[in-house]
């Protein structure tokens, strides 16, 4: 019996600082020190905005956006993801 097969302490992932901007003309991710900048040219109603975010930081980093999980900011600008 193998020793490692064990249940394993789960990774608590990178914690990544976004800033969206919503309804911009054209939809951009850059860098501002420590955080991301993030610009969608969708508007932030019914979670759309949070769908392009999570899109477009997820290319970025090139990840699966299903790897993203928005943990602050939901109906803010400033927002929290963790990468899984």
């Amino acid at each position: 019996m193998n020793s490692d097969s064990g249940p394993q302490k789960p990774d608590a992932g990178a914690i990544i600082e976004v800033r969206v901007t919503p309804n911009a003309s054209r939809e951009q991710v850059t860098r501002d020190g420590s955080r991301f900048v993030i610009r969608v040219t969708v508007p932030p109603e019914d979670g759309k905005a949070n769908k392009a975010v999570t899109r477009l930081l997820a290319k970025a980093l090139g990840v699966a956006p299903s790897r993203l999980t928005l943990l602050r900011g939901a109906t803010g600008r400033d927002k929290q993801f963790r990468l899984d």
